[in-house]
């Protein structure tokens, strides 16, 4: 995240990337459907904006394939070594990294001595709020360093927030978008159109261009916009087509609907709450409902995959995949809603539960 949890420890849930930011947090009958003639008034902020009204869905809802628990597995770039008393080890390329962890309320397996040996250590005040610190116990480390997920090179970074600039359950739906978007890109001569939300530091991002597609990336700090960025560079991606965007989710999706925009692919990954850069304010049980009807404008007329990842509410996956069936009624397909777990290494590994999800795929994927 054996030993037991420190004293000074209190549960963390993981905070809040900006809204729009997972945070530091950054055609005819469409465009008709979607076009944003009518307005009504919305309390997203103080100043309320006005929202598009969007028409009712209608059709049969995708067909619900049932719960799908999606496990990373250990590897080379990446390994969960242990987990216990409130707390996480982790290996993320050569360095071992320790970090509060409410989800680990069971004993950690292995002894102190192995906790011992992190080369981080986040500690200092672990509220969800909070800022926190890091302790480098055996050496001193910089703020970042190189590390890769399947052949594609990123920086990690210690924030005050206790997140390292990856969220390795995500390595699921990566695997899962970049296998769509390939397949889709060897039948056609235009590349896939792919909306990443809430898209942070950029790993989904550059994962789907490397697999042909042009990307359009979302996040409302410009900080994670940067280190996006310097992640393009530094998995040689620079001529890839990809547009970094740092703005407010909502604001510039209801844009793109005015305009006229498709996408083949949308994936979200929304916080419990965040600011928005010119102080919209998210609230996800308020907020996700509009996202998704607005999500649902862009698609094209042959889309591939809706993915959406939640994380820290108290709510189940089964109120997700509801939302994305009502939203995505009369698309046919299949929906997929469950969990992201992450199985510990070594000798009757435990799996770590992270987040919850949906999945909507065309019949066509």
């Amino acid at each position: 995240m054996a030993r037991t949890r420190r004293p000074n420890h209190k549960t963390v849930t993981k905070p809040a990337r900006t809204a729009s930011r997972k945070h530091e947090a950054d055609r005819s009958e469409r465009a008709h459907r979607g076009g944003g003639e009518q307005l009504k008034v919305s309390s997203r902020s103080g100043e309320p904006p006005t929202r598009l009204t969007l028409p009712e869905r209608t059709g049969m809802r995708p067909v619900e394939l049932g719960p799908l628990i999606l496990t990373v597995e250990p590897t080379r770039d990446y390994a969960l070594v242990d987990s216990g008393g409130g707390e996480k080890l982790e290996r993320y390329g050569p360095l071992l990294v320790r970090r509060p962890e409410n989800q680990a309320i069971w004993q950690p397996r292995l002894k102190p001595d192995e906790w011992w040996w992190a080369d981080a250590v986040f500690t200092g005040d672990v509220d969800e709020e909070g800022t926190g610190r890091w302790r480098f116990p055996h050496a001193p480390l910089g703020e970042t360093w190189p590390l890769v997920h399947d052949g594609l090179s990123y920086q990690g970074r210690f924030t005050s927030f206790r997140h390292v600039g990856v969220f390795p359950e995500q390595a699921a739906h990566w695997s899962y978008a970049e296998a769509a978007i390939r397949a889709a890109s060897q039948k056609t001569n235009n590349p896939v159109r792919v909306l990443n939300l809430f898209g942070y530091t950029g790993i989904a991002s550059l994962i789907a261009a490397r697999a042909g597609a042009a990307v359009s990336h979302v996040d409302a700090s410009k900080k994670a916009v940067g280190w996006a960025r310097e992640n393009q560079e530094m998995a040689g991606l620079g001529a890839r087509p990809i547009r970094w965007i740092c703005e407010d989710a909502i604001r510039y999706v209801e844009r793109e609907v005015k305009r006229g925009s498709r996408y083949d692919a949308i994936l979200l990954d929304p916080p419990k709450f965040g600011r928005g850069p010119t102080g919209e304010v998210w609230q996800l049980f308020d907020d996700l409902p509009y996202l998704l009807g607005l999500v649902r404008e862009l698609l094209s007329d042959r889309p591939l995959f809706v993915i959406l990842t939640a994380y820290s509410i108290r709510a189940s996956f089964y109120a997700l995949s509801a939302l994305m069936g009502e939203g995505l009624r009369g698309l046919g397909g299949t929906l997929q809603s469950g969990e992201l777990v992450i199985r510990e290494a070594g000798d009757e590994p435990r799996l770590l539960s992270t987040s919850l999800f949906s999945r909507w795929s065309a019949d066509h994927v």
